[in-house]
């Protein structure tokens, strides 16, 4: 029975459903083994749900089968442990194992920018969902996961239909997710909501099954979680909506910077009072060098690119500012360094040889191992184009930090980092870096001026250990 929505009417009960492998509770699948499957994957195995975790990467598969995980979440080590002993959890790289197993498969591949332009490569869907389909042999459920372009959904069933039998009543549906790197393991067992788009009560049924353990989790805390049932487009839509308003409320604080650096405001201080508004509320009003990562940059650029397609292009026209506002913050940092340091900044930028640079931070946010799109590393590339020696420390992305910027100079300890720098940039808010003496530190380095690239210091505290401070839209 197909489900009418959009649809004024209350929502029908969920029905009951029984798993086309005839296992208690569905078995599921989780296609892609990267930040977003592994997690997911390892998480619902906590649940108490039999899980495999698919991908073609073998060495990331053999990592994970031997209890590795093979980027930084807080927690999520001893869950991979504990749920691989249980025999709850395994991983594999042979997709018929994996079709014959699962009745819920997740697609939870990246959908990186494509090179030639500012869309979705969803090359990496289309391999998942294709190789799945020709070997499925009963009844399953594909449900698509990956943040995508709006339309996709009705393109993986297109897909679907062309590579399995038609009697076998294979079915799509769509989940977005919605982790916050660092919190990863919390939002997946305690989400704030949950989205399915849906077209049938089976799929419905389906997915409400794959998630009860959520719920009755939720139960026993006394919470209720959220469960929004929609369609396919509304589904897609909402995390590249969720993502552009973030990005959008991220650099909305940083244009305010912009004006209190020539106005002689506090940003800091402006970001305090109007959070105090609860139509406005104070998260995602940090002001500093703006939002990285392999999420909202890609992500906002994805969303014009299909607006564009689909006709609605100027809808979605300020996402633009928004991005060059977001980038124009790396460049600040630039032209501080360059008023500290007593260089001249021209039309090609400074000249800072001669000059050694602390970077502290390389990860695009803190509790973290992930460097894409990291301002932190943008600028320390800045820095050192400029001419200056720079020097980076972070406590979890020195690896990725080595394989992304290879030609950059890179130290095992902040101490090391900041010993005989001219200048020291705080550019990920590590609470290490936080929490720094300023006074110890300023006995290692050559020259007490810092710079607070995420306004994360206590300013006075610097000042009053003799640093010359400077906070992005900050006096």
């Amino acid at each position: 029975m197909t489900i009418p929505y959009p649809s004024t009417q209350p929502m029908p009960a969920i029905p009951a459903v029984t798993p086309p492998s005839g296992a208690a509770r569905p078995r599921l699948t989780f296609l892609g083994t990267g930040y977003l499957g592994a997690t997911y994957a390892i998480c619902f195995a906590e649940l108490g749900y039999e899980v495999i975790g698919f991908d073609v990467d073998a060495d990331k598969i053999a990592k994970l089968a031997d209890g590795q995980v093979p980027f930084h979440e807080p927690g999520l080590d001893e869950l991979l442990k504990r749920n691989l002993a249980a025999g709850r959890l395994r991983f594999s790289t042979d997709m018929a194992e994996t079709a014959a197993f699962g009745d819920v498969h997740f697609i939870c591949v990246g959908t990186p920018q494509r090179a030639d332009g500012m869309g979705a490569d969803l090359s990496y869907v289309e391999a998942a969902v294709t190789g799945l389909a020709q070997n499925l042999t009963r009844k399953a459920l594909i449900v698509g996961k990956s943040t995508v372009p709006v339309g996709t959904a009705e393109w993986i069933e297109q897909l679907v239909g062309k590579h399995t039998p038609a009697d076998l009543g294979v079915e799509v549906a769509w989940s977005p997710e919605f982790l916050q790197e660092g919190f990863a393991v919390e939002d997946v067992l305690r989400p704030n909501r949950i989205v399915v788009g849906v077209k049938t009560e089976w799929a419905n049924g389906m997915l409400y099954a794959a998630h009860k353990g959520v719920f009755d989790l939720a139960a026993t805390e006394d919470r209720e979680v959220p469960l929004v049932v929609t369609d396919f487009a509304t589904a897609e839509l909402v995390k590249v909506a969720a993502n552009a308003f973030l990005a959008t409320k991220i650099s909305f604080i940083n244009a305010m910077a912009e004006v209190c650096e020539v106005a002689g405001g506090d940003v800091t201080q402006l970001a305090r009072a109007i959070g105090y508004d609860p139509r406005i509320g104070n998260r995602f009003l940090q002001a500093g060098v703006g939002f990285g990562g392999g999420c909202l940059p890609k992500d906002i650029r994805a969303f014009q690119a299909r607006a564009q397609e689909l006709g609605a292009g100027e809808a979605l026209r300020f996402l633009h500012e928004v991005d060059l506002i977001n980038l124009r913050r790396r460049t600040r940092v630039l032209q501080l360094a360059a008023d500290l340091l007593g260089r001249r900044y021209g039309p090609a930028g400074p000249d800072l040889s001669g000059t050694r640079i602390a970077v502290l931070g390389a990860t695009f946010k803190p509790n973290s191992d992930d460097v894409r799109d990291a301002p932190s590393l943008a600028v320390a590339a800045l820095l050192a184009k400029a001419g200056a020696d720079v020097r980076i420390y972070d406590p979890e992305g020195m690896e990725n930090a080595r394989r992304a910027q290879p030609d950059l100079a890179y130290e095992s300890t902040m101490h090391d980092a900041v010993r005989g720098a001219d200048l020291v940039c705080v550019l990920t808010e590590w609470a290490d870096f936080r929490n720094a003496d300023p006074v110890a530190l300023g006995e290692l380095a050559a020259g007490r001026r810092v710079i607070d690239g995420r306004n994360c210091l206590d300013s006075a505290l610097w000042t009053q250990a003799g640093w010359e401070y400077r906070g992005m839209g900050r006096p």
